[in-house]
Formats: C-alpha cells, structure tokens, sequence
C-alpha cells in the first residue's frame, strides 16, 4: 500500500518546502510516499475559474490509477480531530489495496469530473489556508496519525 499526493502547483514557499520535505522523509519510516505536483497552467489568467478547474482536473485524473482510493481535501469534506484521523487512515490503510490518493487542488478547487471519481473528502479546518499552507498541514497531519498508531510520543493528548 502506497500513499500518494498530488498537487497542483509548485511549493513557491521555500520555509513551507522545506518543511513538507521534512516530513515527507520522516514518513518513509511509516509508509511509502509519493508526491506528484503537477505543473501550473500557463494560460491561467486568461482562462475563467470553470476553465481552470477543468483542466486542472483533467490533469489530476490523467494520474490517477484503477483501483485508487480518492481523498479530496476540499473545504467541504469532514473534519476530524487528530485522534480521529489516525483511527479513519488505519482503516483506510487495512482496507486499501493498493493506492491511498491525497488531492489537493488549485485555488478555485475541483471540476466536476474530479468530484465524481472521489471516494471521500477531508476538511483540515473550517478557516480557509492557502493551498501552500495546506500541503504543508496535510503533511504534518499524515505524519500525527502514524505516530499516533504506533504509540510514539509525538501526539500528546
């Protein structure tokens, strides 16, 4: 089992960078890690938002396999406290076979079609992040909820 994250858009914040690595390579500990950015669209300006989703979709789901499990992180998905959050990726863990896929998108979210094919959705806060700020959250979190199921002394409660 195989964790992967696609973003759309390079990390531009060198301190959040740097900080994503950090956790990326304190991860490989616990489990395999895939990061896959995706480049930006270089017509954006003079596209609408509905343009930008669309196509940006389409190259989120050009990478996704048969048989991934699709997480969003999307404002609309659930939110969980930490505790709940290692419970619900240990799940996911034991009920994934092969790909656990972590989306985060561009600043005006998802298109349609990437809605459709998810298999859930996660909200890391009611408070609106930056999409920078959100990869580097998202990897703090992943890395909690291991240390979490594995008793380490990272979480305290």
């Amino acid at each position: 089992m195989k964790i992967v994250l696609i973003q759309v858009g390079k990390t531009t914040v060198k301190t959040f960078s740097d900080i994503i690595d950090g956790y990326g390579e304190r991860l490989k500990h616990y489990l395999p890690l895939d990061i896959i950015t995706l480049r930006d669209l270089k017509d954006a300006k003079s596209l609408s938002e509905e343009q930008v989703k669309q196509r940006e979709g389409e190259m989120i789901l050009s990478v996704l396999q048969e048989g991934d499990n699709v997480i969003l992180l999307d404002e609309r998905g659930k939110e969980m406290r930490s505790i709940e959050m290692a419970a619900w990726m240990e799940k996911k863990l034991s009920t994934t076979p092969r790909r656990l896929v972590f989306v985060i998108g561009g600043p005006y979210g998802f298109s349609k079609d990437v809605y459709h094919r998810a298999n859930d959705m996660l909200s890391l806060s009611k408070m609106t992040f930056s999409h920078q700020m959100v990869r580097m959250i998202f990897m703090e979190q992943l890395y909690r909820s291991m240390t979490i199921l594995r008793g380490e002394a990272y979480h305290h409660e």
